[in-house]
């Protein structure tokens, strides 16, 4: 477990795992969210922890004073691509920009560990992550003027720009 500052003093990134305690009110905000939105919070563990650990995957959690604000996480899709997931901001600290800095420090790491595609999805009653992720330069690889609902899971891809030596 690493942590280092980010843009603003109060800012860190903690690299870390699924399981880290820390990491539980983050996580269970978002079951609580994807139930609200969904009724289902299945996809929380439909993979092993182990698939967001170095040095094929990452978690990390944006704390602030300590305390965690935003997290997320990618796990190895391919020998190129990687998968996020578990981007998430707690809800008393959105608006500021958190999860972009998040998805930052992934696409960073992911492409200094040679990775050179971000592939993710997103529900179709997500509307927030899809602008985000349209936002942050992410293609979407469904029609986005159709109505999200007949689409399912809205897939996104992103391609990396190689680290410079």
């Amino acid at each position: 477990m690493t942590s280092t500052p980010s843009r603003g003093s109060a800012l860190s990134v903690r690299r870390t795992t699924v399981d880290d305690p820390l990491a539980r009110p983050l996580l269970d905000e978002l079951a609580h969210e994807y139930l609200t939105r969904y009724g289902s919070d299945a996809d929380l563990r439909r993979y092993p922890p182990e698939e967001f650990a170095p040095p094929q995957g990452a978690f990390l959690l944006l704390l602030e004073h300590g305390r965690p604000v935003a997290g997320g996480a990618y796990r190895r899709r391919n020998p190129h691509t990687v998968e996020l997931k578990r981007i998430w901001t707690h809800s008393a600290h959105r608006r500021r920009g958190l999860a972009r800095r998040v998805l930052t420090v992934l696409e960073r790491e992911a492409a200094d560990r040679g990775y050179s595609r971000v592939y993710l999805t997103t529900g179709p009653r997500q509307p927030e992550a899809k602008g985000l992720y349209l936002a942050a330069g992410y293609r979407p690889l469904f029609d986005p003027s159709a109505d999200p609902e007949s689409i399912g899971l809205l897939p996104f891809e992103k391609h990396l720009e190689t680290p410079k030596p």
